[in-house]
């Protein structure tokens, strides 16, 4: 039988530095919840605000795949492997910490905030040499149907990480009912609503919400009008 952990928007840790607002849905920095350590691979989910011109500094990194995701405005990226970029909507990030790293985010507009997700995932490998990538994705294209942006696989769509995940979004423009098989024995499944209401396995979800299901082999998700998700799937063992 599918186990489910549900996981409302207000019940989220939160920090508010003036300059970063951030929500955190697994422990973080201060927001320390026993119970909310991880979703098996999944470690973090921040959904962060960064207000014109501010950001984090250099920091290290390691053993860690990192994966941001930007949701308004620009998002600047440097780091000490030589890289820099801006993300803005539409693209995903990804960083192979591997052996160690140091990087940098800040908004690259003076004027206004810049939203993103920031996710961590533990690697199914340590210590591999640090790499980083950017893609592009088209959501208004494909809308109604779910977007793959991550897997393992360098030769398939989107970005690509150590570990055994798959991340897709969706956005939807009408009442949709959608099946999704995982991919793997002995992974499960986090969505995270961004926008808008969708229904998985009988829970009702809004913007904000997240919910994990495993010990199933399929969901089944019934988004209205207006919604947009994230999907993620993950081992379940780490």
């Amino acid at each position: 039988m599918a186990q489910i952990i549900l996981h409302k928007a207000d019940t989220r840790g939160g920090a508010n530095h003036g300059w970063l607002k951030s929500f955190h849905t697994f422990s973080f920095s201060s927001y320390y919840n026993p119970e909310r350590i991880q979703f098996g691979a999944l470690r973090v989910l921040n959904d962060d605000q960064v207000d014109g011109g501010m950001g984090f500094g250099d920091h290290p990194h390691d053993n860690m795949e990192i994966i941001s995701i930007a949701l308004e405005g620009s998002l600047q990226h440097e780091d000490s492997m030589g890289n820099v970029a801006v993300i803005e909507p539409g693209e995903i990030q990804v960083m192979s910490a591997g052996t160690g790293l140091y990087h940098k985010e800040f908004n690259k507009q003076a004027d206004k905030p810049v939203k993103f997700l920031q996710i961590w995932v533990f690697p199914n490998e340590r210590n591999v040499q640090p790499r980083y990538d950017q893609q592009k994705y088209d959501l208004d294209s494909h809308r109604n149907e779910l977007v793959q942006i991550l897997s393992p696989d360098r030769a398939d769509a989107g970005v690509w990480i150590h570990q055994n995940a798959w991340f897709h979004l969706a956005r939807f423009d009408q009442e949709k009912e959608l099946r999704h098989s995982l991919h793997m024995p002995g992974n499960g499944i986090y969505i995270f609503v961004l926008k808008g209401e969708v229904s998985v396995a009988g829970q009702e979800l809004s913007e904000r919400d997240g919910l994990g299901i495993w010990d199933t082999d399929t969901i089944s998700i019934k988004a209205k009008p207006g919604a947009e998700l994230l999907l993620m799937e993950v081992p379940m063992q780490v």
